[in-house]
Order: structure tokens, then sequence, then C-alpha cells
């Protein structure tokens, strides 16, 4: 998928089109009118800033006035739209944090404008309900949790929102902002199957994986058995480069010891005794299993990264 979009962002066509309220009886949905690429500019990274920055510019354009229902979204077919903001969340995947943040934040201006030129629109609710659906949802194989805190902190704080959707995106917003990217990770300490303690941060490794799991899980499994079988991945935690410690944060304690002799010996595996990573917000744990690769440091690399992002990272040879 990947390679596709870059190949996309060689050829630089992109389309993009702000919806206002014309009725949508009879008419044809529209494509996406092209956006060009300057033809000065040939350096893929460069290409790729342009497109995450201006991929919207057309399409959040307040004097466009295109009909929008359940099918369409400022005349072109919602469907069409929403694989458009997949591309862009691909694009913004090949920046630094920093130009990504850039270009989110700037799709949240534009969505703005269109809300405040045209309380009827609809493309400020469809960019809100996207941005979660991509960025947030648990199952998303896109979820970024930064990407979203840049988006729901700017949401948080519109005014136009009823105090309950207000006080949902301000909680998003406590929650997206713990242990954010490039930061140092909270630690807490937990037991292993002997009952003896340990703490995150008191594990030496260049990287460590936090794993939140349970037994039983079907997914976790999934993980557990490329950790284990990958010879690249198996290899690093054998020589030490990365450390796995595979952390149950529930209460059936019965459960996870008769579940540990699938647990490889050589993983830390504990649980949280002091049951304190979620009930007190130490972690945004929202669905298991959740994976975060830490480095020496304790700084956050990926943060509840989709289990495909993570292995293609340990697999880059980028550590």
């Amino acid at each position: 998928m990947r390679n596709s979009i870059f190949t996309i962002l060689l050829l630089a066509v992109f389309a993009v089109s702000c919806s206002q309220g014309k009725k949508a009886e009879q008419f044809k949905a529209l494509p996406f009118p092209d956006m060009t690429v300057p033809a000065m500019m040939s350096d893929p990274q460069d290409i790729a800033e342009y497109l995450a920055d201006h991929f919207w510019d057309r399409f959040a354009d307040p004097s466009r006035t295109y009909p929008s229902d359940s099918v369409l979204l400022s005349g072109v077919e919602r469907g069409e739209v929403e694989q458009k903001f997949a591309d862009w969340t691909y694009i913004l995947d090949m920046l630094s944090f920093q130009k990504a943040e850039k270009a989110v934040s700037g799709l949240y201006n534009k969505a703005l404008t269109c809300e405040r030129t045209d309380t009827s629109s609809s493309v400020f609710e469809f960019f809100n309900e996207t941005a979660y659906k991509y960025f947030y949802d648990p199952n998303s194989p896109l979820r970024n949790e930064d990407y979203y805190n840049i988006y729901v902190q700017r949401l948080s704080g519109y005014e136009g929102l009823s105090p309950e959707m207000r006080g949902k995106y301000e909680y998003d917003a406590r929650m997206t902002s713990l242990n954010r990217t490039g930061t140092v990770a909270a630690d807490f300490r937990f037991a292993d199957k002997y009952g003896k303690f340990h703490t995150l941060h008191s594990i030496k490794a260049p990287l460590t994986l936090l794993f939140f799991s349970n037994p039983g899980c079907n997914a976790c499994m999934n993980i557990i058995n490329v950790l284990r079988e990958e010879p690249a991945i198996s290899g690093m935690i054998a020589d030490g480069t990365l450390a796995v410690l595979n952390i149950y944060i529930d209460e059936d304690l019965q459960g996870w010891r008769d579940y540990m002799p699938i647990y490889p010996e050589e993983w830390y595996n504990g649980f949280d005794a002091d049951l304190v990573i979620r009930t007190d917000n130490l972690y945004n744990v929202r669905a298991i299993p959740s994976l975060y690769l830490l480095d020496e440091e304790k700084r956050v690399i990926l943060k509840d990264a989709p289990e495909n992002r993570l292995f293609e990272y340990l697999l880059s040879g980028l550590m």
C-alpha cells in the first residue's frame, strides 16, 4: 500500500473538493478536482510535505457550493472522500512528526472555516468523525494517537459544541496526551509469577517492547507467535537488543497464571499488582493488545502502535 502511495506522490495527481447546502436531487457525483504539485518539485519528501499541507485546500474551500447528503459530501461520494483521508494518512507517516503536526492542525483549521462559513455544512462533522475513525479507533490499522491528539486538542476548545461533546473531546485530549511519542514513558512496578517486584524503568535494553496482553486473546497470540518465530526479531530478543515486558492489567490472576506456559521464559511476564495502570490513568489502554516501543531511556518511539507498524519498524533496521 505504501509503495502505491509513493507512486502516486511521484505522479503528483491528487484530488480534492467545502460543503454547503444545495439539494442533492438528480446531482451527479463529482470526481475530486485534481491538484497538481508545482512543476519545480521533484524530491519525494518535498512532494509529500506539500501534499500533506495542501491536500484538502480545494475540498475545504468555502466558496464551493455542492450538495451534501447521506451519500455525497460537497458533491463527492463520501466513500471516495474517506478513501482520500486514508491516503492522506499514509502521506503523514512519510513526514517528521513536526511536519505531520502542522498538516493535521491545518486540516482542522480548514474544517472549522467551513463550519463558521456555513453551520449547515457537513464537512466539519465529517472530518471530526473520520479523524476519530482513522487516528483513534482501536480497530484502525492506521491509528495514531499523536495525530488524534493534535486534532482533538483543537476540537475540544470549539465554542460551538454542546457541553456534552466538549466534555467528551476534552477527555480524549487528556487521555491522548499520556505518554506521547518522544516523552519518557510513565514508570510502574509489576510482579512476576514468583511474586517478585520489578519496574519498567529497571529493565536494561536498547529497546523495550511494552506489550499489554490478556490470556486467551487471539490477537495477542498472533503477536506472540511473530515475536517468537520471526528470526530477526527473536534474534534481537535473544541477544538483549529487545526486551519484552508482557504485562497483564486486569484481576483474574489465576487465569493469567494458567496461561504462563504460553509466554516465552526470556520475556518479562508480569501483572499490575497495584492496579494503577488503568485506575490512575498511567496509560491509555483502550483495547487489548496494546503495544508501545521504548528506547534505552524509556522514551516512547511508538505509542499504541498497530502490530504491522511495530514489526515494520523492528525489521527496518532503524533502531
